[in-house]
């Protein structure tokens, strides 16, 4: 098993940035490619970034490219999202999810999930 803590959301103004956080824990963590994934209301889960087990390829949504970079410490057992130049429509629950080895958009390849953490975006 693999457990996944998601941290590091919270209430930003529109332009700002935060940085979330995915700790993991339970199996060897860089046995795992890790995915980010986002859930605003009344909408579906959506992929926003996912990166290899080494950490040397990252895929990311068209939505948030050139605002949003994942990245991942091995060493350290954690999966990071810097998040830039927000907008109101990033306001969502972010959560982050492994795979084995796949850290593309499909939600339903990725076999842990964490709790989700709230970003909100104000205008």
């Amino acid at each position: 098993q693999v457990q996944l803590v998601e941290s590091g959301g919270g209430l930003v103004q529109a332009g700002g940035s935060l940085r979330l956080s995915c700790a993991s824990s339970g199996r060897t963590f860089s046995n795992y490619a890790m995915g980010w994934f986002r859930q605003a209301p009344g909408k579906e889960r959506e992929f926003v970034a996912g990166i290899s087990r080494g950490g040397g390829n990252t895929n990311h949504a068209d939505s948030v490219k050139g605002r949003f970079t994942i990245s991942r410490d091995n060493a350290k057992n954690t999966v990071n999202l810097q998040m830039n130049s927000l907008k109101p429509e990033d306001t969502a629950v972010y959560y982050c999810a492994a795979h084995t080895y796949y850290y593309g958009t499909n939600v339903g390849y990725y076999d842990y999930w964490g709790q989700g953490t709230q970003v909100t975006v104000s205008s």
